[in-house]
């Protein structure tokens, strides 16, 4: 064997890389290969000493890729499009196969990422995805997520991120409990009606943070983290919540109040690996999430109003 030979890295190897690559951890990368973690390791160290040097390096929650290690992901890419390119479906189209992992808030998660993946898991039924809900900033570490959808303009190192579309916040009540309470005609008019929100000393987002600024007089009701806890809770009449317009709007027993006065427009953002992004199936995800907002614009806008 001759000495270049003992150089050329394992395609194994390479493709060990591409899975703790894109989702930033050993844990994760062993589950979708069907390998244990011990294994993960060995198989980076003898790729390491191959190349002849480091091609991960350590950060908080997991792993990121040195250049060294973005350099062999080309390669590792190329050995898994020769391999997938080896196994057409029945029309002879490219099988598009994996997990792909999403963290998005709620109302998001719910109402517009779950119809995106049913779409493109009609067309490849190899596809499956994880969603994650959660409320948050987006991640500094892109460690164990290939795709976040975040509220507000993300500002994250090695990573793109993608403007998907606004939506609005709205100020609803129940029917019945306007009928008791009275319906609110100015902004002063609210220091009488309790807020059905989120846990101020719980929320994590900025524009979320704000977005209740008109409603500092207003004593708080039930307040939680999540936003279906927040419809749920304003139907119940234990206030007037301010809501995803999209979510309310879907509930003929919820009127929007002052609705010249208080739309808050926030943006969703997508944030994910540029190496992440690369692979077949993400990027089919993503398109069909940046569709799906823009199909339902007039809705995420509260453009489509049923109150009285």
């Amino acid at each position: 064997m001759t000495s270049g030979a003992a150089r050329r890295p394992s395609a194994d190897d390479l493709l060990i890389l591409l899975a703790v690559g894109r989702s930033g951890r050993f844990v994760s990368a062993a589950d979708e290969l069907g390998l244990n973690h011990t294994t993960i390791s060995r198989r980076i160290a003898a790729l390491e000493e191959t190349l002849g040097g480091r091609v991960l390096t350590r950060v908080t929650g997991g792993w990121e890729l040195t250049d060294l290690g973005r350099e062999a992901l080309v390669a590792a890419e190329a050995v898994e499009s020769a391999i997938k390119a080896l196994t057409p479906g029945a029309a002879g189209a490219r099988v598009l196969e994996g997990v792909v992992r999403i963290s998005a808030t709620d109302g998001f998660s719910a109402y517009l990422a779950a119809p995106a993946i049913a779409e493109v898991q009609r067309r490849h039924p190899g596809i499956s995805v994880e969603i994650v809900t959660a409320t948050r900033r987006a991640s500094q570490q892109r460690t164990g997520m290939d795709i976040e959808v975040v509220v507000g303009e993300p500002q994250v190192l090695r990573a793109k991120a993608i403007r998907l579309g606004d939506y609005c916040l709205g100020l609803y009540g129940a029917r019945d409990y306007l009928r008791a309470h009275g319906t609110p005609d100015t902004l002063d008019d609210l220091a009488r009606y309790p807020l059905v929100y989120f846990i101020d000393s719980m929320l994590q987002v900025d524009d979320l943070d704000l977005a209740a600024g008109f409603a500092t007089a207003m004593r708080e009701s039930i307040t939680s983290t999540n936003v279906f806890v927040h419809v749920e809770a304003t139907r119940a009449a234990a206030g007037l919540g301010l809501l995803p317009c999209f979510m309310a709007d879907r509930h003929p027993d919820l009127t929007r109040v002052l609705r010249a006065q208080i739309s808050v427009r926030l943006t969703y953002w997508l944030v994910t690996r540029s190496e992440t992004l690369r692979r077949p199936e993400v990027s089919a995800l993503v398109d069909a999430l940046c569709t799906q907002v823009r199909g339902q614009r007039d809705a995420l806008l509260g453009m489509t109003p049923r109150e009285v």
